[in-house]
């Protein structure tokens, strides 16, 4: 299989790629590279020893993913290619619906001309609001979404169902990913994104190396064991499998999976287990809490292993090392 995979070079797209390519299949990637590194593709080629071809090309522009269909034969795409920083989409909701949108409509309305109508899709659990749930289920439904980041996350989903509502010829996955965090184990490619993260490991990661003074960690009053917030934290290699998962396994029609480990681990959790793992120390403080921010919810993953036969198989000590042994190598 040909697979085109957009924002290739991402942290997801990234750890995808190479999962699909030891699975036999061809990449090609297209990546606009605004919140990626074309180091990147030497990488991926380094883990694997094959070749990827790469467009450096920007989905918002209909006439370049044209010309990407009418150059090579796909046979499925991966989208991932989007704005995704939550603080930024608030400042910025404008920039966040133009960019993510079009770039689906347009990949989408090429995919249809040229007949590729097999497309899987990279969601969130963002597009369950806050139910007052801790578990979530895909039964449980999209709810209110938070921040204009997970809006448009929210709007390509229902996008895709009016898609397949008015054609059902097309095979539509849609995963929705808990926490991704790691690294793959080589240490070649992981999370790495530009400026200040917004993310809670690539932030443990700089301050661990110094680069970064002090984590903030917000509110120690949730009703949790430690008084921190839990999250579903999973391995960016399980959940690259995930997607490989769903490409084999994936049942005709249009499918929704929950991607996640199943279970919780607090911000306290995660630093205290990030220190022991790798013997360095993350200077952090309690400060207040983050408006929108829920005291714990992780996926309640059950249909995609019953479905895809996937689950995750690595563990926050893994997710610990790994992420280190990427900084240390990247520094």
């Amino acid at each position: 299989m040909r697979i085109l995979v957009t924002g290739g070079l991402g942290f997801i797209g990234s750890h995808t790629s190479v999962e699909l390519l030891n699975e036999g299949m061809e990449v090609i990637i297209v990546d606009n590279l605004y919140n990626s590194k074309e180091s990147v593709l030497d990488k991926i080629e380094q883990i694997t020893n094959k070749k990827v071809k790469l467009y450096k090309k920007d989905l918002t522009d209909k006439e370049e993913v044209e010309r990407i269909f009418n150059s090579e034969k796909i046979d499925a795409v991966i989208h991932f290619a989007g704005f995704k920083a939550v603080g930024e989409s608030v400042r910025e909701p404008l920039m966040y619906y133009s960019n993510n949108l079009i770039s689906t409509i347009n990949l989408l309305e090429v995919m249809k001309k040229h007949n590729v109508k097999n497309f899987i899709f990279s969601s969130s659990a963002t597009v369950y609001g806050d139910q007052g749930l801790t578990k979530y289920a895909e039964s449980v439904g999209r709810g209110k979404t938070t921040n204009p980041y997970g809006t448009t996350k929210a709007m390509i989903e229902k996008m895709l169902e009016d898609l397949y509502a008015s054609d059902n010829t097309w095979n539509i996955t849609i995963l929705r990913y808990f926490n991704p965090v790691g690294a793959h184990e080589s240490g070649l490619i992981g999370e790495s994104p530009n400026g200040i993260p917004n993310n809670l490991m690539p932030y443990v990661m700089r301050v661990a190396s110094k680069k970064l003074e002090i984590l903030s960690v917000y509110g120690n009053d949730y009703p949790t064991p430690d008084g921190t917030g839990i999250r579903d934290y999973i391995h960016v290699v399980d959940l690259a499998k995930g997607h490989v998962k769903a490409l084999q396994n994936a049942p005709k029609g249009l499918n929704i999976y929950n991607l996640g480990s199943g279970k919780g681990a607090s911000v306290l959790e995660l630093v205290n287990t990030f220190q022991k793992v790798n013997g360095v120390k993350v200077n952090y403080k309690i400060t207040g809490r983050r408006e929108g921010d829920l005291p714990e919810y992780y996926a309640d993953a059950e249909k995609a292993y019953k479905e895809l036969g996937w689950k995750t198989e690595k563990t926050l000590e893994d997710i610990c090392r790994d992420s280190w042994n990427f900084e240390k190598n990247n520094n």
